[in-house]
C-alpha cells in the first residue's frame, strides 16, 4: 500500500504544473489509462476470442439440439468443440480480472486514514471541490446535489450514463443479431434463458451505483476504466 501510495504521489507531483490542485485526481485518471494500455493486449486476444465463440454458434446449436435430452453429453461435446477450434469459454473475463486489483487498491488506498503508521496524506486533495476520499452521500452532505461536490457527482453520473447507453444499444444489437439458443426437447427454452436475455443489456448501467458507493479516487477509476472500454469495444468489435 506504501509503494502504491508514493507511485500516486510522484504522479501527482509530476502533474501539479499542469493540474494545480487536482493533480493527483489527474493521476488516477493517467494511472487507470497506463493500466488499460497494458491490459489492451488481451482486450484483444478476447475480441478475437468473442468473434470466434460468435461463429461457433451455428455448431453449438446443433450439439444443443442433438443431445438436448443428455446435458451431460451436450455439456461435454461444446467444451470438446472450443478445445478444437482454440477457443476458450473464459477469455473475455481476463482483462476484468486483471483490472480488479487497481481497482481494490485505490478503494483501499482512500479509505485508510493512515498508511505505514503515517497520516494518509492523499485524503487531502481534492477534484475541484471534492475530495478524493469522500463518497456520493458526504457529498450530499456537505452542500446537496448542486453543491461543489455533488456538480463534481452530477458530471461523472452522466459521463457513466452516457457510456452505459451506448454499451446499452451495442448489447442489445449483439444479442439480436446471434441466433437464439435453440429450444430444449420438451418445447421450453433453456431455464433461466429469458431472464438472463433481458437483463444482460442493463448490466452497464449498474456502474452508476459503484460510482455512487465508493471514494471518489475509485470512482474515477471506474469512470474512466467504463470510457476506454466503451472507445476500445467500438475499435475491437466494428
Amino acid at each position: 500500500m506504501s509503494v502504491f501510495a508514493h507511485l500516486v504521489e510522484r504522479l501527482a507531483e509530476l502533474l501539479q504544473p499542469l493540474f494545480h490542485a487536482s493533480a493527483a485526481a489527474a493521476a488516477i485518471v493517467l494511472f487507470t489509462m497506463l493500466v488499460r494500455l497494458l491490459v489492451h493486449p488481451l482486450s484483444r486476444a478476447a475480441a478475437r476470442g468473442q468473434k470466434a465463440k460468435a461463429a461457433l454458434q451455428p455448431q453449438i446449436a446443433e450439439l444443443r439440439r442433438k443431445h438436448a435430452k443428455d446435458p451431460q453429453k451436450m455439456q461435454k461435446a461444446i467444451m470438446e468443440l472450443h478445445a478444437e477450434e482454440k477457443v476458450s469459454p473464459l477469455s473475455g473475463c481476463l482483462p476484468s480480472l486483471l483490472q480488479a486489483p487497481a481497482f481494490f487498491l485505490l478503494y483501499h488506498l482512500f479509505s485508510s486514514t493512515s498508511i505505514g503508521g503515517e497520516a494518509n496524506g492523499l485524503l487531502g486533495h481534492q477534484l475541484l471541490a471534492a475530495p478524493l476520499g469522500d463518497r456520493w452521500a458526504d457529498a450530499l452532505a456537505a452542500g446537496g446535489p448542486l453543491g461543489g461536490a455533488g456538480l463534481v457527482y452530477l458530471v461523472l453520473f452522466a459521463l457513466v450514463a452516457v457510456v452505459a447507453a451506448v454499451n446499452f444499444r451495442r448489447t442489445r444489437r449483439t444479442m439480436a443479431e446471434n441466433a437464439p439458443l435453440p429450444a430444449a426437447a420438451s418445447g421450453e427454452q433453456v431455464p433461466g434463458l429469458g431472464a438472463v436475455t433481458k437483463v444482460m443489456p442493463f448490466m452497464s448501467f449498474f456502474t452508476l451505483v459503484t460510482v455512487a458507493v465508493v471514494p471518489l479516487a475509485a470512482a474515477l477509476y471506474v469512470v474512466t476504466s467504463t470510457a476506454w472500454s466503451a472507445v476500445e469495444r467500438a475499435a475491437l468489435y466494428r
